[in-house]
């Protein structure tokens, strides 16, 4: 079992910054591709991006390719997204989530954390 926990979402102005973190438990951590997913209300869980269990490849959506980042540390057991020149558009409940591959598809992930929001103010 990987239960997940996001931290870092907030507050910020259009073309700031954020880093989302992921901390994982359990021992399984390097088992797992993990992903970054967000919503809206009234939408469907959108997927953001991915990342393979060594960290090598990595996987965005369109619309946030070339200006977010995701990436793990195995010794902490940790995955990250660094999300540059945010938009208002990017605002959402952003969640992490764990499976066996990479796919855009919310369905094929095991586990979920609870979701941590990003507002973007224009």
């Amino acid at each position: 079992q990987v239960p997940l926990v996001e931290s870092g979402g907030g507050l910020v102005q259009a073309g700031g910054s954020l880093t989302l973190s992921c901390a994982a438990s359990g021992r399984t951590f390097n088992s797992y591709i993990m992903a970054w997913f967000r919503q809206v209300p009234g939408k469907e869980r959108e997927f953001v991006a991915g990342i393979n269990r060594s960290g090598g490849s990595t996987y965005y959506s369109r619309s946030v390719k070339g200006r977010f980042t995701i990436s793990r540390d195995s010794a902490k057991n940790t995955v990250y997204l660094q999300m540059n020149n945010l938009k208002p558009e990017d605002t959402a409940i952003y969640y992490c989530a764990s499976g066996t591959a990479v796919t855009d598809t919310a369905s094929a992930y095991n586990y979920w954390g609870q979701g941590t929001q990003v507002t973007v103010s224009s």
